[in-house]
């Protein structure tokens, strides 16, 4: 027995029980130690300083950004009494005292922590507002600090409110929450709010390289950007991943941890950068089967295809922004790939395409991820993009077809080195030109694109009823309508419906093109028929909206001659004989032949009509 017992201390492994993960050891400590927080750094200290503390404060920001830290340091701040014991509140807590001790140790007495994620109820709520009413047992102020606080329940905020609004002098409120827009705004206006950002990739990268160093480990600066990057602004995420990577890489030359960036990639699920670039330049010349070679490449390697998706948007974002600001790509902080290749491939597209390829990279990263096999899914949308890049900017196309050239000035985005020039070439200047040419006048409306009120009917649309009224009823007319204007007298028929229109009297103007039958028109007097579906009043209805609006008497008498057929019926005839001008156009015709099965939805003239 004896010997057993000797024996279990030396087999036992004291260090691996205590080992603490990095998030927690290089937790910080003091406001000096908080990065990227400068500008709620120097707020806090100087209330704390010039005793000026507001009674609550809000933290927000995304996970892993130093809410819940910064609230327990502001704590140990209000608390700390030095290593004397004489000390008052200070920017600067020793660390050392009792208070500084156990606050960090999260064993105070009077400071409180709740996570309102697992206390949501008011009967929570109420516990904490009958212990408020009591000082503090040993420390200078009481300090609850609530974690998420935005799961709250509507009842425990309303709890809250108005201890919350006028609270004892010695009682801090600090609330923590990653759903600011949550929060009631009730809550919200009692307290002093500070918004913690995202800590930047340079900062974090930098952060993890000193940690690195005190941990004994060898760290390359790809590898640690690439930690950086994946972290996403959160430098506890960061600081996992670290962990995971230093685990990873153990037991390396002679013992001491490497970071290399291919054990990150695999680690990550990442894709190497150069053959991101590489599968980009494939899919804009339209390579399809070069493409997919190196999709099934980077996914052998260990890269998730979402991953490779992002990071084609992350490339097409890149480029789009060294082609509107130069400039960007001679960034140090840059990556030589980056400064170089990115540079190169910037020239060679335009910005639609790089706005084209974003919209299918961001819709297909959508299926990807939604989708049973994402690796099958990820392919179809390199396919897709390849095709794509087959295909002219509208731009480009009409001055093909102007030129007489048809389909053959089209192409792929990226041309390989056989002599075909690329999009953001002399050949190609129209599409780069497109993004700054103002609208064209005479593009043709969508189908989805409400007609206009004055525009003349298509051919093949129904007849507009807009709130027709009964055959027998007049229509009610608008309460208390604005006064307007009198207007010069209408000339003719037409006139006369186009001013019915105009002034708003929709029905009314439906029923005169489709129902009345012109006999005579002179200015004050106008004999119509009125067809089978008219109304009976529509006739006096006329009568009374031309006096009022034109300011002298109009009369309007119903007619037994045949008279002209409804205005309805002649305005689609003349659209019809519009419609087959255009379809006789020259450059309309060439379009319909290059894209077959094309159909003439619609057709703007420039003056508007």
């Amino acid at each position: 027995m004896s010997d057993g017992s000797s024996e279990r201390p030396e087999t036992a492994k004291p260090d691996a029980a205590v080992y603490r993960v990095l998030a927690r050891k290089y937790r910080p400590s003091r406001f000096a130690d908080l990065i990227g927080q400068e500008a709620m750094v120097r707020t806090v200290s100087n209330a704390i300083e010039r005793g000026r503390v507001a009674h609550a404060f809000i933290l927000t920001g995304v996970r892993g950004v130093g809410k819940t830290t910064t609230a327990r340091i502001i704590a140990r701040a209000l608390n700390c009494v030095g290593p004397d014991g004489g000390g008052g509140p200070t920017p600067e807590p020793c660390g050392s005292c009792e208070h500084c001790v156990s606050i960090a140790e999260d064993r105070h007495v009077d400071v409180i922590e709740m996570d309102a994620a697992s206390r949501t109820g008011i009967d929570d709520v109420r516990e904490l507002i009958e212990g408020v009413r009591y000082r503090p047992v040993s420390a200078r102020n009481k300090v609850y600090i609530i974690d998420e606080v935005h799961m709250l329940s509507r009842q425990a905020f309303n709890g809250l409110l108005k201890t919350l609004e006028e609270p004892p002098d010695h009682v801090i409120f600090v609330f923590a929450t990653t759903e600011i827009r949550k929060v009631p705004v009730t809550v919200l206006s009692r307290c002093q709010r500070f918004d913690l950002r995202r800590v930047t990739q340079e900062e974090l990268a930098r952060h993890f390289g000193g940690i690195a160093e005190k941990e004994s480990v060898e760290a390359g600066e790809t590898a640690l950007a690439m930690i950086a990057r994946a972290a996403d602004g959160s430098v506890r995420d960061g600081l996992s991943l670290l962990d995971q990577a230093i685990a990873l890489s153990a037991g390396e030359t002679d013992g001491t941890p490497v970071l290399r960036e291919e054990q990150i990639q695999a680690m990550l699920g990442l894709a190497d950068r150069t053959r991101v670039y590489d599968l980009f330049e494939a899919v804009m010349r339209g390579q399809i089967a070069e493409a997919l070679d190196l999709l099934t490449l980077l996914y052998r390697g260990g890269a998730d295809p979402a991953a490779v998706l992002r990071d084609l948007l992350e490339l097409t974002h890149g480029l789009t922004r060294i082609k509107l600001v130069p400039r960007s790509a001679d960034d140090p902080a840059a990556p030589e790939l980056e400064r170089v290749r990115g540079k190169a491939l910037a020239e060679k597209l335009s910005v639609p395409v790089l706005s084209r390829a974003w919209q299918m990279l961001l819709k297909g990263l959508g299926e990807t991820r939604d989708a049973p096999a994402p690796l099958q899914a990820a392919e179809m949308v390199v396919v897709r993009l390849a095709h794509a890049s087959d295909l002219p900017s509208p731009a480009d196309l009409v001055a093909a077809l102007r030129d007489g050239k048809g389909a053959a000035g089209t192409g792929a985005a990226l041309r390989d080195n056989a002599g075909r020039p690329a999009a953001g070439g002399p050949d190609g200047a129209a599409t780069a030109r497109a993004l700054d040419a103002p609208p064209r006048e005479d593009t043709p409306p969508r189908e989805d694109t409400p007609p206009r009120e004055d525009a003349p009917p298509r051919e093949d649309a129904p007849p507009r009823e807009d709130a027709p009224p009964a055959p027998d009823q007049e229509p009610a007319p608008d309460p208390e309508p604005a006064a307007l204007p009198a207007v010069a007298p209408p000339d003719s028929w037409r006139a006369v419906v186009a001013l019915v229109r105009g002034r708003r009297e929709v029905a009314l103007a439906n029923r005169l093109e489709r129902d009345l039958h012109l006999v005579r028109f002179e200015p004050g007097r106008i004999e119509v028929r009125p067809g089978p579906d008219a109304p009976k009043t529509i006739v006096g209805r006329l009568s009374e909206v031309l006096s009022e609006w034109t300011g002298m008497r109009w009369v309007v008498a119903v007619s037994s001659a045949p008279g002209e057929p409804p205005l309805r019926e002649a305005l689609r005839t003349e659209e019809r004989e519009r419609r087959d001008a255009v379809l006789r156009d020259p450059l309309v015709k060439a379009v319909m032949e290059t894209f077959p099965g094309a159909q003439l939805v619609g057709r703007r003239d420039k003056s508007g009509s």
